[in-house]
C-alpha cells in the first residue's frame, strides 16, 4: 500500500512537470519540451535554477567580504536565466501555467528533492559529450538518484506533439515493471503506438562463448523470449486497450537496438537499473549509454 501511494504521488493533478534551467541551449531545449508536455497534460510547469551557494562560500573561504558581491551577481544571473526560460515556455504554450524557483541549493540536490513529488523531471543534454565529462554532473546525479521519471532531452529534437512511437526497453526483470507502466502511460497520453523492444542477449558479433551462432538453438531461445515478453506486457495491454503494441525481439545487446530505435521514436523509456543492478551503483550500462547517445528524449524510470 505504501508503494502504491508513493507511485500515485507522481500522477496527482497537482504534480507539476519540473525542468532545470541554466541558460544553455540544451536546457532551453528541455524547457520547450517540458512546456509542450505540461500543456498537453493540463499540468503546471515549474522551472528551477539552483545557485549552489554553499560551494561558492566554501570556495571563497575566509574572504567573506567578497561573497555578498559574488552572490548578488549569481542571483541576478539566476533571475535572468529563469526569466528567459519563462519566456520560452510561454512561447511554446501560451496558455500554460508557469512558476519559477530560484534556490540556493545545489542544482542536482534541488531536482532530486523535487522529483519525489513531480509528475516528471526534465533536463537537457548536449549531444557528443562523453561520460567522463558528465561524471558528477547534475544530469547523471539526477538520473541516478532521482525518483519517479526523469527525462533527458537532447538538443535538436522537434517539438511535441508528433506521431512517432514511444519505444520501451524491456529487460525481463521485476526492476523494469515501473518502466513498462510508464511507457504504456506515455503512449496513451500521446495517442501513439508503443513498441516494446526486448534485446534478450549480450551476444557479441559472430560468436557466443567461442561457439558460432549457427550452433546455438536460436529459434528455441527466441520462442522463449517472445513468451517472456508477452507475459510481461499482458496485464498492461489489458489496462491500456487503446494502446497499439508492437513487440520486437533481438538476439543482441540492447544498446545498439535501442539507439537505432531512437532515430524513429519520440521517446525511449527504460528502467534505471539493468539485470542484477544495485541501487547505489551507477546507472545501468544501457541506460547510461542512451542518456549520452540516443537521438530522442530518454525517460529513465525509477522503481518505487
Amino acid at each position: 500500500m505504501t508503494a502504491l501511494r508513493r507511485a500515485d504521488v507522481h500522477r496527482l493533478a497537482i504534480a507539476a512537470v519540473v525542468v532545470g534551467a541554466d541558460g544553455s541551449a540544451a536546457a532551453d531545449r528541455a524547457v520547450r519540451w517540458a512546456a509542450a508536455t505540461a500543456a498537453q497534460r493540463g499540468r503546471k510547469l515549474l522551472i528551477v535554477h539552483g545557485l549552489n551557494l554553499a560551494a561558492t562560500r566554501a570556495t571563497f573561504g575566509c574572504y567573506d567580504v567578497m561573497v555578498p558581491a559574488v552572490t548578488e551577481k549569481m542571483r541576478a544571473h539566476g533571475e535572468h536565466v529563469l526569466a528567459q526560460a519563462h519566456r520560452l515556455a510561454i512561447e511554446t504554450a501560451p496558455e500554460l501555467g508557469v512558476d519559477t524557483e530560484l534556490s540556493e541549493a545545489n542544482p542536482a540536490e534541488l531536482l532530486i528533492a523535487l522529483s519525489r513529488t513531480a509528475h516528471l523531471v526534465v533536463l537537457g543534454a548536449t549531444p557528443g559529450v562523453g561520460a567522463f565529462a558528465h561524471l558528477g554532473s547534475t544530469l547523471l546525479a539526477v538520473t541516478r538518484h532521482g525518483e519517479g521519471s526523469i527525462v533527458v532531452v537532447r538538443e535538436g529534437e522537434p517539438d511535441l506533439p508528433d506521431r512517432r512511437p514511444v519505444v520501451l526497453g524491456v529487460d525481463g526483470s521485476q526492476v523494469g515493471e515501473s518502466a513498462i507502466a510508464a511507457a504504456f502511460s506515455e503512449a496513451a497520453e500521446r495517442a501513439v503506438q508503443l513498441i516494446a523492444v526486448h534485446a534478450w542477449s549480450d551476444l557479441s558479433v559472430g560468436a557466443y562463448a567461442s561457439m558460432p551462432y549457427l550452433d546455438l538453438p536460436l529459434a528455441h531461445l527466441e520462442t522463449t523470449e517472445h513468451a517472456l515478453l508477452a507475459e510481461r506486457l499482458a496485464g498492461w495491454q489489458a489496462k491500456y486497450p487503446n494502446v497499439a503494441v508492437a513487440r520486437r525481439i533481438y538476439p543482441a545487446g540492447p544498446r545498439t537496438c535501442l539507439q537505432d530505435w531512437s532515430k524513429s521514436a519520440q521517446l525511449i523509456v527504460v528502467g534505471n537499473r539493468g539485470r542484477g543492478g544495485f541501487r547505489d551503483l551507477l546507472l545501468g550500462s544501457t541506460t547510461n549509454w542512451l542518456v549520452q547517445h540516443a537521438h530522442c528524449p530518454v525517460m529513465v524510470v525509477h522503481p518505487e
